[in-house]
């Protein structure tokens, strides 16, 4: 085991790190965005229905936008039981090690996640992704449910 992953708490790094998984795909959509129809930041929350109904835009181009945004929401919905997760594990005192693995699997999990989702176009990409969720989903219920063990036998 190599020392850092047990000696140094670095879990709560990932949370800033698992944030800007949910900004990437933003960034990504707003760039694309400019690149076919123009940014309007005036009202930018309407940018992404702005190219859904433009028929200029290719339907490939279109998908690929949706996408984007779907990661970034799902980024954005998933962000706070992972936050809540990694300060759940360290105010319970989860050993650093685990904290550390869990917490870069996760980073890793949601970049990936991110990864497929934004470029899928088949079926079999689909259930990928959804695989890629569940598995991802699985690590902060993991910590939550070791933090609360722990801190109920300490009780």
């Amino acid at each position: 085991m190599p020392s850092s992953l047990a000696t140094n708490a670095l879990s709560l790094y990932s949370i800033p790190a698992v944030w800007a998984t949910a900004f990437v795909p933003v960034m990504l959509r707003s760039a694309a965005i400019v690149k076919v129809k123009g940014y309007n930041n005036v009202q930018p929350r309407g940018n992404v229905g702005r190219v859904l109904g433009d028929k200029a835009v290719p339907p490939a181009i279109v998908a690929h936008i949706e996408r984007m945004e779907g990661a970034h929401l799902n980024g954005n919905e998933n962000f706070p039981l992972w936050a809540v997760a990694v300060l759940a594990g360290n105010f319970a005192g989860l050993d650093n090690y685990t904290m550390n693995v869990v917490s870069i699997t996760y980073v890793c999990g949601r970049i990936l996640y991110n990864f497929i989702y934004i470029n899928q176009t088949t079926r079999l990409h689909g259930s990928l992704r959804t695989l890629t969720y569940f598995s991802c989903l699985s690590l902060p219920l993991y910590l939550l449910f070791a933090a609360a063990r722990k801190i109920a036998s300490q009780q």
